[in-house]
């Protein structure tokens, strides 16, 4: 197994994931994470080398997507119909970063 996370892991691991720690958060997180890596270490010793998986979760399914196919559309005018505002073919919706009028 690896061997034990050390307190500047922890901080780097937390600079990528983007997570501000301070110092005392940064030590205890190092002991969790220690505790949960030696917690895990008895699965190291097993012996899986041709070992098949027992389970999947889709079971046998290889390819669950339809075929792509091209198939009739809607019009612009059908699309427009029932929207509450447009303008020049397109849908008109409300600002919302400002600048705008509607």
């Amino acid at each position: 197994m690896a061997g034990r996370l050390t307190e500047k892991d922890v901080r780097d691991i937390a600079t990528y994931a983007r997570i501000g720690l301070d110092d005392q958060e940064v030590a205890q997180m190092t002991v969790d994470l220690n505790n949960i890596i030696a917690t895990l270490e008895p699965i190291t010793h097993y012996e899986l080398d041709g070992v098949e998986p027992t389970f999947h979760p889709i079971g046998g399914l290889h390819n669950v997507m339809r075929e792509d196919v091209v198939e009739e559309s809607f019009t612009q005018e059908q699309a427009l119909a029932n929207a509450p505002k447009q303008q020049d073919g397109s849908f008109l919706i409300p600002a919302i970063l400002g600048g705008g009028d509607q």
